[in-house]
């Protein structure tokens, strides 16, 4: 292998690291930021959209994509 095909290879892998990391910090975000909306909202305007506390975790995460 030259070390130019070297180099592709090694620069694809932390080219990908470095896709996952920032991918990961966006999805972070979202989480962060539906969970603070949802968290801000009081108990009567939750239950007008259908939602209770109980639920705001997992919804969070589903925004992001975490499941």
């Amino acid at each position: 292998m030259s070390n130019r095909s070297k180099s592709s290879v090694f620069g694809g892998g932390v080219a990908s690291v470095f896709s996952a990391a920032s991918d990961y910090l966006s999805r972070r975000r979202t989480y962060r930021q539906t969970l603070r909306e949802l968290n801000a909202l009081s108990d009567r305007e939750l239950a007008d959209v259908g939602i209770n506390k109980s639920m705001i975790g997992a919804l969070a995460r589903q925004s992001a994509g975490f499941l």
